[in-house]
């Protein structure tokens, strides 16, 4: 039997929890104006697709499900497009500027999501080989606006040479708000190259990740024996507030380059304001 004052409580129990829920939701919505939001990206210096097919690439880069990549040592042409076909990631810019002039050693970038302010900004310096250059993109992933480099340099005692000019020439100018420059840049973490380009205001991953490289190497895959130490590498401005949450160097079975492949998923702070990126 159906008692007719069960109904007034059943109504104030339902407005309760209707009351709880719409508090949950408020204070879920005031956590979220503080989220993060991360970007996987990755590096690769291919040694101009000598030991693999652009296809191989992108079969063995599926698992990260990376939003951008930065390539350096690509051949010139349809090369990254048809990793990209692989790996559904349709947005490609390819540099002009092979390095040291030598064949099929470009720049290139490779993004899920559309490519803007693109250009490749030539590097001189040194004694080392001429010229290097590194290519600058912009893209939004996932609400989060950001400038992209991937860049190839010549190792420097920090002094003079290609790092010495990206510490005081090209990252001065750099305005976004966020930037990533990845690529190979022939240097160790702790030499004094490196340690210029950290003191412009950026994070290499390796520290955030808790990842002592120095008994590791990123070249020669091919050769273990010439241990080369990691010379590639994922650096980021510290102003963004961004984190490296997770990853790594690419070990494999069967090497696709005289590189290992690295890559990183970084974190940024979620904001509304407009962002500069030009």
């Amino acid at each position: 039997m159906t008692n007719k004052h069960m109904f007034p409580a059943r109504l104030k129990v339902a407005m309760a929890i209707l009351v709880l829920l719409a508090l949950s939701a408020g204070a879920l919505a005031a956590e979220g104006a503080g989220d993060s939001m991360a970007v996987r990206v990755a590096s690769y210096n291919v040694e101009y697709g000598k030991n693999a097919t652009a296809e191989e690439i992108g079969a063995m880069l599926a698992p990260y499900h990376l939003d951008i990549i930065g390539f350096c040592e690509a051949p010139d042409g349809d090369w990254t497009a048809r990793v990209g076909k692989v790996l559904d990631m349709p947005h490609v810019y390819v540099g002009a500027i092979s390095s040291a002039h030598h064949k099929d050693k470009y720049k290139t970038i490779l993004s899920k999501t559309p490519l803007e302010v693109t250009e490749e900004i030539p590097i001189h310096g040194g004694a080392a080989w001429n010229p290097a250059s590194a290519v600058r993109a912009v893209t939004t992933v996932r609400g989060i606006t950001l400038a992209f480099y991937s860049l190839h340099i010549a190792g420097s005692d920090g002094k003079v040479g290609h790092a010495a000019e990206l510490a005081t020439k090209v990252l001065p100018k750099e305005i976004a708000k966020r930037y990533i420059v990845v690529g190979d840049y022939n240097n160790q973490r702790g030499e004094h190259a490196m340690d210029i380009l950290l003191a412009t205001g950026m994070k290499i991953t390796w520290d955030d990740l808790g990842i002592d490289v120095a008994p590791r190497y990123t070249y020669n895959a091919m050769k273990p024996e010439i241990n080369g130490g990691v010379i590639d590498h994922i650096l980021y401005n510290t102003a963004s507030g961004g984190k490296a949450t997770d990853g790594g160097i690419i070990e494999l079975e069967k090497p696709l380059s005289d590189h290992k492949p690295v890559w990183a998923e970084i974190a940024f702070p979620v904001e509304t304001e407009t962002q500069t990126t030009k």
